[in-house]
């Protein structure tokens, strides 16, 4: 038996149907070793040598990796083909003492049976570049969250975190939304002409100049003086231009003009999308097929197409659509300088699944993004759209006059991909359009009808949606393909950010935060400082730079902005609020404070008077009556224990303590919650749940915190929503238990029982 290790177990049914037998698949659900959460763990003493752990919520799957491997006669590393899958086969390598130059990574760019039997053929060696380019990220991201949150912590308020991509991106839209803020609008006024032509035509011209000079009317009184001075006046065409426009298909998709376009034409969010292609690239079940995957990976920056995807979708649009639609080259397009390259476009594996034929087995949201890739990268190879374009020029008393239009002649790629077109901020007059006009000769005169003018106001920028931030980072050059989903997302958990309507807007602890570490750290905080340290990881990946180096140079120096930042007296924090209650123990007025675990009442002589009270929710202060004996025994010293109530909710502790130290947890994370059900995989990221109990209530969250956040106050079921494709939970009503959709914008829910009586 051959054992084939991956690391989703979406994936697991699809990959095991293509390999066939004598191949068993193995899923870690992501990294099993990282640096472990409680310490820094990078030496910056000695080359900054990085100690790794077995993750806790993987010591159960290691040691079951570790039997497979045994067993098996051969182990094939297939974890996913970009430096975060190259790194995981490192980490499992190691633990299964794999020699490093053994032939035992095999990778492909989508999940079908041509692609893994050929992966099957062609394994190769750990290519140790993408391991340090992505050990190397680790490290640097390690050192500065490590070394950055506490000053965050004692400056402004505990629990915060800051992160190298995290925090450049929080930037950027704090710094949008004071350039909203700091905008001040301008007036200015389009005017227009209307005028009949001597075919008894009306036009609409747009006033563009005066004398060949642009021309900008910014009040009343100046669109009155033009008004004046064009009373009487005669209109004359000027200059008449015709010419056929082209306009080219757009490129297959990458990860972020995906995420652009689904959020755009779609309305999906950046969560949404990410979980449905996910989806996509895995499989989905067809009847009488099993799990079949429909797209190509998903994490790419590279607009490649393979030539024989290529031939097919010539070979598919000749077939349906004739010679018309299929241009005489392939259509290839140019990636941006810093993408890696390492994989093709995201695109259908089979343009013979067509959207209709499997829409019946998808959810909405799956299909709708089904839909869109697909018809996306088949426009990506069909021929440029035609148009007669025409530009009027008519002049009258020194006043230019501007008409355009276009009309279609041939629609190429945009009968099966619509174009949105949208009027640009600097075409403020109005002169552009898509209407018919008429033939006009140079020299013709034309009539005056009336006068059309509307007072106009300059907008401030626009805030950033998910779609427009992602294509900000992309630009900038923040992050990488795999990063955009989880930066944003991260944002939006520690209340950095949050929506306005589809709009982001920063909160004030956002911007706090984004103030207190662009003072301190101005270089970090640095786009383009971002950006090329992305190009020097990128430089790892290529070889010949040491990632030690990389991250020397960005270490030299940054101790000591730390100890200034740590040592002077600086403070964003929130002042105290004075209440009216009195201390009992020195009579001093207490204050409410902010703490880690929310506000409390503390007395503000401390140190010399150390006396707090824990508040509730409504502000009121919380009794401390006699503890509770319990009948529980401690078994160390005799006494009855007591109950008492901490970080995860109500224990037993001896009261004998300091002497005896003997505690028993009383709501301990089970395998089942509450209500009975196994909990599943974490929907985000596939790690186990557990159910966590604080002092105020309890929730089910993951046991990958805090690289996921994962957190969902009722449990889920692992059932997918049939609409949007949001995970689902199960709640108890009146009539029984139930289903229900996580997105609170979506309403499905069904009945468990009904559902289950169906199966029988």
């Amino acid at each position: 038996m051959k054992l084939v290790i991956i690391e989703g177990y979406g994936k697991m049914e699809t990959v095991q149907k293509y390999l066939g037998s004598g191949y068993k698949v193995f899923a870690t659900g992501g990294h099993v070793r990282d640096l472990p959460a409680k310490r820094l763990a990078v030496d910056v003493d000695h080359d900054f040598e990085p100690t790794y752990v077995i993750m806790d919520d993987k010591k159960s799957v290691v040691e079951s990796l570790k039997k497979s491997a045994a067993a098996a006669e051969t182990v094939l590393l297939a974890t996913d083909p970009d430096r975060e899958g190259e790194a995981i086969s490192w980490h499992i390598a190691t633990l299964l003492d794999i020699p490093e130059s053994a032939p035992v990574r095999i990778e492909f760019n989508e999940i079908s049976k041509n692609a893994v039997q050929a992966a099957l053929k062609n394994p190769r060696a750990i290519n140790r570049n993408l391991v340090d380019a992505q050990q190397a990220r680790r490290v640097l991201d390690r050192l500065v969250g490590y070394k950055l949150s506490p000053v965050l912590c004692k400056k402004i308020q505990s629990n915060l975190s800051a992160g190298r991509v995290q925090s450049v991106t929080l930037r950027l839209v704090v710094d949008r939304e004071r350039e909203i803020q700091a905008f001040v609008p301008e007036e200015y006024w389009n005017f227009f002409s209307h005028l009949k032509t001597c075919g008894n035509e009306n036009i609409k011209t747009a006033l563009v100049g005066y004398k060949g000079e642009k021309l900008k009317l910014s009040c009343e009184d100046e669109v009155n003086k033009v008004k004046t001075d064009l009373d009487g006046a005669v209109y004359t065409v000027k200059n008449v231009k015709k010419s056929v426009t082209k306009a080219h298909p757009y490129a297959p998709f990458i990860t972020s003009t995906m995420q652009q376009e689904a959020l755009n034409k779609l309305g999906m969010s950046l969560r949404q999308t990410s979980s449905a292609a996910q989806t996509l690239y895995e499989g989905v079940e067809l009847p009488g097929e099993g799990k079949v995957a429909l797209i190509t990976y998903i994490r790419t920056d590279s607009t490649r197409v393979s030539g024989a995807a290529i031939d097919a979708a010539r070979s598919f649009i000749s077939e349906k659509f004739g010679n018309d639609y299929l241009p005489d080259k392939p259509n290839v397009y140019a990636s941006k300088k810093s993408a890696q390259d390492a994989h093709e476009a995201i695109r259908p594996i089979s343009l013979d699944r067509t959207p209709s034929s499997v829409k019946p087995h998808l959810n909405k949201n799956i299909y709708m993004l089904y839909d869109l890739i697909y018809k996306r990268f088949l426009a990506s190879q069909m021929s440029d759209a035609t148009y007669n374009s025409v530009s009027v020029d008519i002049e009258a008393n020194d006043y230019n006059f501007r008409i355009s239009g276009r009309t279609p002649v041939f629609d190429g790629f945009t009968k099966v991909y619509a174009v949105t077109e949208k009027q640009s901020d600097d075409d403020k007059t109005g002169e552009k359009s898509t209407a018919r006009v008429p033939a006009l000769n140079v020299g013709e005169t034309l009539d005056f009808v009336k006068y059309e003018y509307e007072q106009k106001f300059t907008k401030p920028p626009a805030r950033y949606t998910e779609a427009s931030l992602v294509k900000a980072m992309e630009e900038k050059g923040i992050g990488r393909p795999a990063t955009y989903t989880p930066t944003v997302t991260l944002l939006f958990s520690r209340k950095y950010i949050e929506k306005s309507g589809r709009a982001i807007a920063p909160t004030e602890l956002g911007c706090k935060v984004t103030d207190m570490l662009v003072k301190y750290f101005s270089d970090i905080m640095d786009v383009g400082f971002t950006a090329n340290m992305e190009s020097k990881l990128d430089g790892i990946e290529d070889g010949g730079v040491r990632w030690q180096s990389v991250i020397d140079g960005f270490y030299d120096g940054f101790e000591d902005k730390i100890r200034a930042a740590r040592g002077d007296d600086y403070s964003l924090k929130a002042p105290d609020v004075q209440t009216d209650y009195v201390c009992e123990k020195c009579g001093a007025k207490m204050v409410i404070k902010s703490g880690r675990y929310g506000k409390f009442l503390a007395c503000p002589n401390y140190p010399k008077c150390k006396n707090t009270k824990n508040l509730d929710e409504n502000g009121e202060i919380i009794d401390h009556a006699e503890p509770e004996v319990s009948d529980v025994v401690c078994d160390k010293c005799g006494a009855k224990m007591i109950v008492k109530m901490g970080r995860y909710g109500k224990f037993l502790a001896c009261p004998n303590y300091p002497k005896c130290k003997n505690i028993v947890n009383l709501d301990k994370p089970e395998d089942k919650n509450d209500i009975g059900i196994t909990l599943p995989p974490c929907p985000k990221c596939g790690k186990p749940l557990k159910k966590i109990t604080t002092a105020r209530s309890s929730f089910y969250g993951c046991t990958g915190y805090p690289e996921c956040d994962f957190a969902s106050s009722d449990p889920p079921t692992g059932n997918k929503c049939p609409d949007c494709g949001a995970y689902l939970v199960l709640k108890s009503g009146k009539n029984g238990k139930y289903e229900k959709c996580s997105n609170k914008e979506c309403k499905f829910k069904r009945d468990v029982q009904a559902e289950t009586d169906d199966k029988k």
